[in-house]
């Protein structure tokens, strides 16, 4: 008797079991019953239905990420960029969500990113390398994601984010970019280099042209001065020999003296009775 009891108490529970199901936070639930949708969106917590009539199917309400596979997008200067991407999304509505996918993830992922590619396939094409790497890539990613969350809501889903991991250039296109840029810089320093050259020249112009000057003015100094300095040595002179005319000549002669005999070798071949001699003929002047 104990043991019916128990059997019916486990069969009661598992009837019992069969008529809950319970749905968690992370959690969307969506209610079929013979196979069309009854019920949807229910909260977190524990619900009924008719076994066997009834059935639940749950779905994923996290934040799910997408990685694509780099595809290969052609430019504006009809250059090949291979982008690597990636998208974030989430299950915004449960039943347009498995009317358009079926309820699989992948296959809500993979048609989002046909969009994806399509808006970036249109975008890189209006634009040219160096902006799509660096210059626009914020404006093609607004353009992207505002594409991406249109196809989101077809989908039932949530676009939160699409984002370019990199941007990287064929092996072919990276070394004509690269030579593009080594010949620009190369005729940005010949232009620099250029440029200081014509500024060098102009100072050592302008340098030399301050040096003549100035040596010139000190020319012109130094002879004023020599001049002025001559003027009153004359001066001095002849305010000397008008004091004593015959004293003057005398010490004129001394120093006439001094400098012919100073040294041994010195010969002079002159008459007895030469001016030179005078003074040795009669040594007391006048």
């Amino acid at each position: 008797m104990a043991s019916r009891i128990i059997i019916g108490i486990l069969f009661l529970v598992a009837v019992l079991w069969s008529c809950t199901f319970r749905v968690f936070e992370q959690e969307r639930a969506v209610l079929f019953q013979l196979g069309e949708i009854k019920q949807a969106d229910y909260p977190p917590g524990l619900h009924f239905l008719i076994p066997i009539y009834q059935n639940v199917r749950k779905f994923d309400g996290r934040l799910q990420t997408l990685d694509s596979e780099p595809q290969r997008f052609l430019t504006g200067e009809k250059k090949d960029v291979i982008v690597d991407s990636f998208v974030r999304w989430r299950v915004k509505d449960v039943v347009k969500f498995y009317l358009s996918t079926g309820g699989d993830p992948r296959r809500a992922g993979l048609l989002v990113y046909q969009k994806i590619n399509d808006a970036l396939r249109v975008e890189f094409g209006k634009r040219k390398v160096q902006e799509v790497v660096a210059g626009q890539r914020g404006a093609i990613l607004d353009i992207v994601n505002a594409k991406a969350a249109e196809r989101g809501q077809e989908l039932g889903i949530e676009v939160v984010d699409v984002r370019v991991k990199r941007i990287d250039l064929p092996a072919e296109v990276s070394n004509a970019v690269y030579e593009r840029m080594r010949a620009e810089r190369a005729r940005v320093a010949r232009e620099l280099r250029a440029r200081g050259e014509k500024e060098a020249i102009r100072i050592r112009a302008d340098t030399d042209r301050q040096a003549t000057v100035i040596a010139a003015e000190a020319y012109r100094d130094g002879e004023t001065l020599r001049g002025e300095g001559d003027a009153k040595a004359s001066q001095i002179y002849a305010t000397a020999y008008a004091r004593d005319a015959g004293f003057y000549e005398f010490y004129r002669s001394l120093g006439v003296y001094r400098d012919s005999f100073k040294d041994k070798a010195d010969v002079l071949v002159l008459a007895p009775d030469s001016a030179l001699f005078k003074y040795f003929r009669d040594p007391s002047p006048r």
